[in-house]
């Protein structure tokens, strides 16, 4: 699986949420996106339980992972559920696996299967996406050509064009806008093709 360092990398669409009974304890695992640790922290927030026995987790946005046991035995929750997302090949991701006691121990081997069995199953059946990078260009273009760039970015399915018409230059405007990484060099040429073969084009 394709991960944020290429470009683009899988997650899941929205919250998706798994429930089992085993050894009478209740489990309930949620799975969402985040971004970051912060929004890790807010999803966290959002779904936890302060009624439960444990509300043990995981994330991994990229690089960056961090799992909590939140008082189960060390290494029995948080690792098997980070273990469930690293395998999955999932990104930008963070599951919460909620335990209420129901008096039988279940015992090392028997939280590790738990905890990531119920992880892996949640991040199985939860709806995936491939999401791609976007890199911000811009490009000046004469008014006359105004028409024909613009038909060429929507047939690219560009984000959040803008025109600025305060070029210092008489008759041209500058468009910005965002386009998946993986399409730049084809775009370029499209507009070359269509536009003007002297057109330059901006990164940032």
């Amino acid at each position: 699986m394709a991960t944020s360092g290429s470009g683009a990398y899988t997650t899941i669409k929205e919250k998706f949420t798994v429930e089992r009974e085993i050894k009478k304890s209740k489990f309930i695992a949620i799975a969402g996106p985040v971004t970051d640790e912060r929004s890790a922290h807010a999803f966290l927030s959002q779904v936890r339980d302060p009624k439960a026995t444990h509300n043990c987790w995981a994330y991994k946005v990229g690089d960056q992972y961090r799992s909590n046991d939140d008082g189960e035995p060390s290494g029995t929750a948080g690792k098997p559920i980070y273990t469930a997302i690293d395998s999955s090949g999932i990104d930008r991701i963070m599951v919460v696996v909620i335990r209420y006691f129901g008096g039988i121990k279940l015992g090392t081997g028997g939280l590790v299967r738990a905890y990531g069995g119920l992880a892996s199953e949640c991040l199985k059946n939860a709806l995936t996406c491939l999401v791609k990078s976007k890199v911000p260009m811009g490009v000046e273009v004469s008014f006359d050509l105004l028409g024909v760039l613009h038909h060429q970015l929507q047939s690219f399915n560009v984000e959040d064009t803008r025109q600025d018409y305060e070029t210092g230059k008489d008759g041209t405007c500058m468009i910005t806008f965002k386009v998946d990484f993986d399409q730049v060099e084809k775009l370029e040429e499209a507009i070359k093709e269509n536009c003007s073969r002297d057109i330059v084009f901006f990164k940032q």
